[in-house]
């Protein structure tokens, strides 16, 4: 099976304890940042990768410079273009997760129809950063 991820965020991406908090905030939360996580799938679905990496947060760009993350993610989604529609599996607001320092993350994931009859799993996480700004710190893309 071949996948893609980058980021630092790697170990929390695939762990499946994300904890959920119910409050305005984590709303808020969560809606500004599939903002953010679907405007950044729209630079990658058009093949705009160095503008993704460009607009990624600065966790992901000090993880991966832009030729790495150019190369991998043209290999790592190869195998599945072409993407289609993407339905809301979950998000998840928390402000800890492992291996990364506390902060305000959204943990997204979208189920795809992907080439050749396959089932990807997408999942994205935005960070909010310093200047209040969602912006994606993790991907991480699978067969279902």
């Amino acid at each position: 099976m071949r996948w893609l991820y980058v980021a630092v965020l790697g170990c929390l991406i695939v762990a499946p304890s994300v904890h959920a908090q119910a409050s305005d905030t984590a709303a808020t939360a969560v809606s500004a940042a599939q903002g953010a996580a679907q405007a950044w799938l729209k630079l990658v679905d058009d093949q705009h990768y160095d503008q993704s990496w460009d607009s990624a947060a600065a966790v992901f760009r000090s993880a991966v410079t832009k030729p790495q993350w150019v190369g991998a993610v043209k290999e790592g989604r190869a195998p599945f273009e072409p993407l289609g529609e993407r339905a809301l599996i979950a998000a998840n607001y928390t402000t800890q997760l492992p291996n990364v320092p506390p902060g305000q993350y959204v943990v997204i994931q979208y189920r795809a129809k992907a080439g050749h009859g396959k089932t990807v799993v997408e999942t994205i996480t935005p960070a909010r950063e310093k200047d209040g700004r969602w912006r994606v710190a993790g991907y991480y893309i699978r067969l279902e």
